[in-house]
């Protein structure tokens, strides 16, 4: 995840707190469990600022995101973050709250870094033995820069639009090929392949041009372009062929979400929201309202969303006791998933407390 490095290691790093709505709350305290187990045995210092946002928020107040909490947000060295969003909660257009894509578009996140990764002991969907790859989605523009434009006078025809721009994708396509050196470093392919529509949309051909300069300028990664449409058919064929995917922002939302799929399922999955300066860690799931209150919520994704906290935090002030206390993370939740202890979303008949004691368990043990 390439970020801007600071200077130094922190005494104690501020963590943002944002539970959110729905089975929000219980993946998050699972998350923070896990962290209050494994920083003290690495020697790291966290103090959480837990913040109101969502759609409960937004029945309260009117407002889904407050600025104090806006404000607090920038001022933490990262952002934790449950999920967002009811469905019977829309503005009047008939779209639902989305403060996560307002901290998006407020603090320049632009790219969305989603790993799809085929994990031990989690029933296979595909035919595939191993499938590690990760999907770099931006996240401020593409088909989502025009939500706030008015709507239509006529009321026959509504109208979203997509851009692109240089600056925005300079910075995805380094961020991307960061990645690509990095993951190749730790014995991955390295390669980047680029999802588009440019044969058909002159914004996706401008993106492909943008991508063709950055490739230029790191001759040394491998490179490929394929079309939006082939490239969902391939991640279900061929995963095994892709290590670092990077698209526009509706693609990317669609295809990682393929991703997650094939890997198991959302309850299992991670991501990053990362720009210059700031990040925010989240599931990729959402707030699942049906299972709130039921211990059926999966903590897997969120708790692998703070190790993904931990190792920018790492990147960001070059502290070796965040990436250790984020390996010892992963290899705790590899434990558990390994031992048999799922959630049913996953084949297994464990509920979100019983998971998180044993990734605790795994990570005490070890």
């Amino acid at each position: 995840m390439s970020t801007t490095p600071s200077d130094t290691v922190a005494d104690a790093y501020e963590i943002a707190v944002l539970p959110g709505d729905g089975i929000g709350p219980e993946v998050t305290d699972a998350a923070l469990a896990v962290l209050d187990e494994v920083a003290p045995l690495h020697g790291l210092k966290l103090e959480y600022r837990h913040l109101r946002a969502g759609a409960e928020c937004y029945l309260d107040t009117g407002t889904a995101i407050e600025e104090t909490t806006m404000a607090a947000v920038g001022r933490a060295h990262a952002v934790l973050l449950g999920a967002m969003g009811l469905p019977g909660v829309r503005r009047a257009g008939g779209t639902e709250i989305t403060p996560q894509i307002d901290i998006r578009e407020r603090y320049r996140l632009i790219a969305s870094i989603r790993p799809s990764v085929l994990m031990p002991g989690v029933p296979p969907v595909l035919h595939a033995d191993r499938i590690d790859f990760v999907t770099v989605r931006e996240s401020t523009e593409g088909l989502f820069a025009g939500r706030h434009d008015p709507r239509s006078a006529d009321p026959d025809v509504e109208h979203d639009r997509m851009t692109i721009t240089r600056a925005t994708s300079e910075v995805l396509f380094d961020i991307a090929f960061t990645l690509a050196a990095t993951r190749r470093r730790a014995g991955h392919p390295g390669r980047v392949t680029l999802f588009d529509k440019a044969n058909v949309l002159k914004s996706q051909a401008f993106l492909r041009r943008l991508f063709d300069e950055a490739a230029a300028a790191h001759p040394d990664v491998e490179t490929e372009r394929i079309y939006i449409d082939a490239g969902a058919m391939l991640m279900v064929r061929e995963p095994g062929r892709f290590d670092v995917i990077v698209t526009e922002n509706a693609f990317g939302d669609i295809i990682s979400e393929l991703g997650s799929g094939i890997t198991g399922g959302l309850g299992l999955a991670p991501s990053a929201d990362v720009g210059l300066d700031h990040a925010v860690f989240q599931p990729c799931h959402g707030t699942a309202p049906d299972i709130v209150g039921q211990d059926r919520a999966n903590p897997v994704g969120m708790i692998l969303s703070a190790a993904m906290m931990l190792e920018w935090l790492a990147e960001r002030h070059d502290d070796q006791r965040c990436s250790a206390a984020a390996a010892a993370i992963r290899s705790g939740v590899a434990t558990a998933l390994e031992s048999g202890v799922r959630t049913p979303d996953v084949g297994g008949t464990a509920g979100t407390s019983a998971v998180t004691a044993a990734v605790l368990a795994a990570i005490s043990t070890k």
